[in-house]
């Protein structure tokens, strides 16, 4: 946690108690959790789901309490330059294989079947005129 995002927080916090807003009213007009709300006025942005929900939920909070995003950037710039994410790509074998259909079937054979049922439709439907005399 980096010492910025405390502050910058903080700022968070004392802004939203100057309007008088309590965190359900803020959860309410943003549409982002209570619990991501409290974690980003305690400068825990480690509870995130990954840093891009992290950089998207400040800036949005932020822009709510009507702080504008060049100055909260040029204040506290470690704050919104999160560490990047160690992501882990299982490569393995088999892989290349699983890319297909989950289920691994032959995904044309319905529509084969719905193809020949209609035409055998058409096909009966056609004879069928011809015998009562349309055709």
């Amino acid at each position: 946690m980096s010492d910025g995002l405390k502050k910058m927080g903080e700022k968070f916090r004392s802004k939203r108690e100057e309007l008088n807003l309590t965190l359900k009213e803020v959860e309410n007009a943003t549409s982002i959790r209570m619990v991501y709300l409290q974690a980003i006025e305690e400068g825990r942005v480690d509870h995130f789901l990954s840093t891009v929900y992290a950089l998207g939920f400040i800036r949005q909070y932020g822009g709510f309490l009507g702080f504008e995003q060049e100055k909260l950037s040029k204040e506290f710039p470690d704050a919104l330059r999160l560490p990047p994410e160690k992501q882990d790509f299982a490569y393995g074998i088999g892989t290349l294989e699983m890319r297909g259909a989950p289920h691994g079937g032959v995904r044309w054979i319905p529509n084969l079947m719905w193809v020949v049922v209609g035409a055998v439709v058409l096909i009966g439907a056609f004879y069928f005129a011809k015998f009562v005399g349309v055709f």
